[in-house]
């Protein structure tokens, strides 16, 4: 008769547990890096859901420059986009989407940063403050 072990066991359910979530978050860990135009703008594709966002390029590490932010409204309510520089939260954008609607807000980033959020729904700043000059 062959007796299982409890660590055989924990080990077989963590090492499945382990690769089923690899397999299940590898398609949200492959953001595209943004495009920089030859006109030297660079895009950024933000979805505006009922409470959050997702970038489809990464948002991380930025540099100072012009930039579109490319802002589609993926939720069946009325949602907003308000854009501001991080370190004096000066206005840069700010404007209403309707259900399906998308609009473009070119700014000019800095050293300081932006942060970004939806003024009409609770959603929290998501700041970029690690911009590099």
């Amino acid at each position: 008769m062959n007796v299982i072990s409890p660590m055989s066991v924990i080990k077989k359910v963590t090492t499945a547990f382990v690769l089923l979530t690899a397999i299940l978050m590898a398609p949200f860990a492959s953001a595209g890096t943004p495009e920089t135009r030859a006109d030297g703008v660079t895009v950024i594709h933000l979805d505006e859901y009922s409470g959050y966002f997702s970038a489809k390029e990464t948002i991380a590490g930025l540099k100072a420059g012009e930039y579109e932010f490319v802002v589609t409204n993926k939720s069946d309510k009325l949602v907003g986009f308000q854009i501001q520089n991080f370190k004096t939260h000066e206005g840069l954008d700010m404007f209403p989407l309707e259900p399906g609607e998308q609009r473009i807000s070119r700014v000019t980033v800095t050293g300081d940063g932006v942060r970004f959020r939806c003024p009409i729904n609770p959603t929290p700043w998501y700041d970029l403050d690690n911009v590099k000059s």
